[in-house]
């Protein structure tokens, strides 16, 4: 008698895990407080102020602290988004993950579903907030310096509510969904490509943690082609004061006046800085996302 063939992938059933709640936020501190922070102060300098050079922003970052001018809004905007977010993308993405997988999709197209779920989750939950008080720090002018981000989001509260310090919140959403998405994505595609040209087969498991890491590298550096959306979100919530600018930005104001102002060129400034956040980014979330969910059981 014949035997049917085994599935190509076998999925496991597993209980929902909030183990990976705990996982994610301790993932994503670690992240944004090494290498995380100073890309995404470099890629905010240069996305807000788009006539600096590289070399003319290094050193206006410097000037701000020197080393620690890196670590710009690290405490506490960037801890507490890199806590909230992290918690929230791991456990978000590994459900979903796991449901797309259930139904039949493809690794790669379950990777995509899980990081669209995870990073729409990360923005509305707790990004848009933090995102803008960051940025914040970075471009605010020196005459407000002595003044503390607490202050800067009073006063932003009281003269437009909570929709002017959750600003540029849609223009986040859609950077996150497009970034988590294409980073679990193509890091899933990368595995089994890896395990395949090595081992010949699509079973992911025999891949090493290098082989792992190099899928998720290339996961991180593909997810930066969605950099036009970055730039606009930091115009969106730029202190910069410049005559002519619009008040109230929407993602088409922001979009139109960057391009008035700095041309296509424009919507690419800060992607080189961003390109190794997101290499990192996508490291610590998805190699030592998968490697600490194994260890604990949450896969």
């Amino acid at each position: 008698m014949a035997t049917l063939a085994a599935p190509k992938h076998v999925i496991e059933k597993k209980p929902v895990s909030f183990t990976n709640l705990a996982i994610g936020a301790a993932l994503n501190l670690f992240e944004v407080s090494t290498l995380g922070q100073p890309f995404e102060v470099m890629k905010t300098q240069l996305a807000a102020n788009r006539g600096q050079s590289m070399m003319q922003a290094l050193k206006t970052i410097y000037s701000r602290g020197g080393i620690f001018g890196f670590y710009q809004g690290l405490i506490p905007w960037a801890w507490i988004e890199g806590g909230t977010k992290g918690a929230v993308l791991l456990f978000t993405t590994s459900e979903f993950e796991y449901r797309a997988l259930v139904a039949g999709a493809s690794p790669f197209t379950a990777g995509i579903v899980g990081g669209m779920a995870g990073g729409l989750a990360q923005a509305y939950s707790t990004m848009g907030f933090c995102t803008f008080m960051k940025t914040v720090e970075v471009t605010r002018s020196k005459s407000g310096a002595n003044e503390s981000t607490w202050k800067i989001a009073a006063d932003i509260y009281k003269r437009e509510g909570f929709a002017g310090i959750n600003k540029g919140v849609n223009a986040v959403a859609v950077r996150q969904c497009t970034n988590w998405a294409t980073r679990f994505g193509v890091a899933r595609y990368a595995q089994e490509s890896i395990a395949k040209a090595r081992y010949g087969t699509t079973d992911t498991k025999q891949l090493t943690g290098m082989d792992k890491a190099l899928a998720s590298i290339i996961g991180g550096a593909a997810s930066c082609w969605n950099q036009p959306i970055e730039v606009i979100r930091v115009e969106m919530q730029s202190q910069i004061k410049v005559e002519g600018r619009p008040e109230k930005m929407t993602i088409a104001k922001a979009a139109k006046w960057i391009y008035q102002n700095n041309g296509a060129k424009g919507f690419y400034r800060g992607v080189v800085p961003r390109i190794g956040l997101g290499m990192w980014q996508t490291l610590c979330m998805v190699a030592l996302g998968d490697y600490f969910r194994t260890m604990f059981g949450t896969n």
